[in-house]
């Protein structure tokens, strides 16, 4: 029986001759130079519409179409996202089907169910002479991003999956810093000096990344988790701290753009997933406008090199069964749900019970602290963009990110 890795070698190849078959002019105009993909961890169809009516709502206005960068683009899909042994999927499992075009258990992070190694189109996409970012508001080794570089039968691996960054030679890795620094239980070489001995440059903070961005491999980081295991999204941050997703995505693009080589950058919303399992609707918010935020910068380069970009938005699952709407109430209350988070200093410092009874007075309604399995928006503009359109599976990204940008 052929490995999956061959099994998906041989799908590629089948793109590539495709893409190939109906005349170099063909090939050549669905080729995408400039690739984004951006991930928002846990942002279902409900939270991005939440999003535009809160900014429907500082407008003085219901409706809230279009007011997100990304629900304007052209072309609108519907992935599904359970995993290979779950309806309800997990973020290693369903950021495996994105980064490798197959399925595999829930806790499981680039292998199959019978345990052998996937492979990202990521590293194809290197060889094919393209850059590579990969990118995180949360740790550079947790599930979403680890799924386009690395290998671990339990994705809480996260010392093990940290070892496997140097062998990428991907050239570009931005986040909140690293899970398990010294390993599970504090005693093992700190990951950065491991790393850096491997060839690549760990910044913390953007004063050391401005006196060591000349290294051609570079992991930045944020400065205030120098040697720190993690941290929870509601700590609290300020403009001097922290470097936003924006800028990540901002420094990636200045890195890889000057000399017009072609790059594929993958931008993680990682903490809309973490406001959605503790069910804090402003602060659900507050995350989406910063993958947003985000986009608009990859929308700007777009504008300047529309022939040759493409930019794809999607979600790896939805989580904490978000609707607009409860005990048939017809109105959202964002005049309380703002009130209540300007209050609390714009912290979620509020508990559960309290901040389940906000919710409902105000009409959002939470079914679960976990994730969920509806299919997922799939948003997309530029070059291929009208492939990513219609109905299918999670898997198919993957397929079509490959189909896109094979010579």
């Amino acid at each position: 029986m052929k490995s999956r890795l061959t099994i998906f070698c041989i799908l590629a190849a089948l793109c590539f001759s495709v893409a190939g078959c109906n005349g170099t002019k063909q090939a050549d105009q669905e080729k995408a130079k400039y690739v984004f993909f951006f991930i928002g961890d846990g942002m279902g169809q409900a939270q991005a519409t939440a999003t535009e009516s809160y900014l429907a709502y500082k407008e003085g206005e219901l409706g809230g179409i279009g007011r997100l960068s990304f629900t304007g683009f052209p072309y609108l899909g519907m992935a599904t996202t359970y995993s290979a042994n779950r309806n309800i999927t997990c973020s290693s499992a369903s950021g495996t089907a994105l980064a490798t075009g197959f399925k595999t258990n829930n806790s499981v992070l680039g292998l199959d169910p019978d345990g052998e190694k996937l492979r990202s189109y990521t590293y194809m996409m290197k060889e094919e002479g393209y850059r590579i970012g990969i990118m995180s508001n949360v740790p550079v080794n947790h599930a979403t991003p680890a799924s386009f570089y690395a290998n671990a039968e339990d994705r809480a691996d996260y010392y093990e999956i940290s070892l496997q960054i140097p062998d990428t030679g991907f050239d570009y890795f931005a986040g909140d810093g690293f899970l398990d620094f010294n390993g599970k239980d504090g005693d093992l070489e700190d990951i950065d000096k491991i790393i850096e001995r491997a060839g690549y440059t760990v910044s913390y903070g953007m004063k050391e990344y401005e006196a060591e961005k000349d290294s051609s491999k570079i992991i930045l980081c944020q400065e205030r988790n120098r040697k720190a295991s993690s941290h929870d999204y509601v700590v609290e941050q300020t403009e001097t701290e922290d470097i936003s997703l924006e800028e990540m995505v901002s420094i990636a693009i200045d890195r890889f753009s000057a000399d017009g080589k072609p790059f594929f950058i993958m931008a993680e919303g990682g903490t809309i997933d973490w406001a959605g399992h503790d069910n804090r609707t402003m602060a659900m918010v507050e995350k989406v406008l910063e993958l947003n935020a985000a986009v608009k910068r990859a929308y700007e380069f777009y504008l300047a090199h529309p022939d040759e970009t493409l930019i794809v938005v999607t979600a790896d699952h939805e989580t904490g069964g978000l609707t607009l709407g409860c005990d048939n109430g017809s109105n959202l209350d964002w005049e309380k749900i703002e009130s209540a988070w300007e209050k609390n200093g714009r912290k979620d410092v509020m508990g559960e019970k309290e901040n389940a009874d906000l919710n409902r007075s105000a009409n959002f309604g939470w079914s679960s602290h976990g994730h969920t399995g509806i299919p997922v928006p799939v948003y997309a503009v530029g070059v291929g963009a009208e492939k990513f359109a219609g109905c299918y599976d999670n898997t198919d990204i993957a397929r079509k990110f490959i189909e896109l940008t094979s010579k």
